[in-house]
């Protein structure tokens, strides 16, 4: 249970961290409503077990991959431009309409473009990336961890990854029926600005 725990703690440290991932997040909860929120979460979650499938049972390939040169490079760059066209269609395309149904969804596009959004924002930014595979070279293997006990600590970080992301809709569920119009309009601008500060960060460190 030892390392179930240790699993939990890395989880937590994750999920203090404010990047692309918690903007998409509240945004979408503030202005579409707890399912859409849920949508990207879910998103960004089958990335996160992508990540971890990728890393357990394809290390050595991936210590290929990651070793190349210009891979930072490229997927720094790569994600800088997902954020940047995210964060220009938030900036230009105006917030939904408050209204008593704007918490469901419109259909079957919306409910992938949503998941789509959160599954990119999290598989093209390389900390991601860099994320599980320290987490891989520098805990798993390094402390020798048979399946059972690698299986526990995953589950410790996703499970906690899982929850904090839900925690972060549903407290923002708790403001959304104080906002107007005009408070759905200034979430909308410091979103997309975020996330065009988020992807210049994202060239700088990249390129630096």
């Amino acid at each position: 249970m030892a390392v179930l725990g240790q699993g939990i703690y890395a989880g937590l440290l994750l999920a203090l961290l404010v990047g692309p991932l918690l903007v998409a997040l509240l945004q979408a909860s503030l202005e579409r409503g707890t399912k859409a929120a849920m949508m990207v979460a879910i998103g960004i979650w089958m990335s996160d077990l992508l990540f971890v499938l990728a890393v357990y049972f394809g290390m050595s390939q991936l210590h290929k991959i990651v070793g190349w040169s210009g891979f930072e490079l490229s997927l720094g760059l790569v994600g800088a431009v997902v954020l940047a066209i995210v964060g220009i269609a938030t900036l230009v395309t105006p917030p939904p309409s408050l209204t008593a149904n704007s918490n469901l969804l419109a259909g079957a596009k919306d409910h992938t473009a949503l998941l789509l959004k959160g599954f990119f924002i999290n598989t093209l930014n390389p900390f991601t990336v860099f994320f599980w595979v320290t987490i891989m070279t520098g805990v798993v293997l390094k402390n020798s961890y048979d399946t059972t006990h690698a299986t526990l600590y995953f589950s410790g970080i996703l499970g906690t990854i899982v929850v904090t992301d839900s925690l972060k809709v549903l407290l923002a569920k708790k403001i959304r029926h104080k906002l107007t119009s005009n408070h759905l309009w200034w979430v909308r601008r410091v979103a997309g600005v975020a996330l065009l500060l988020f992807a210049l960060a994202l060239v700088v460190r990249v390129t630096w």
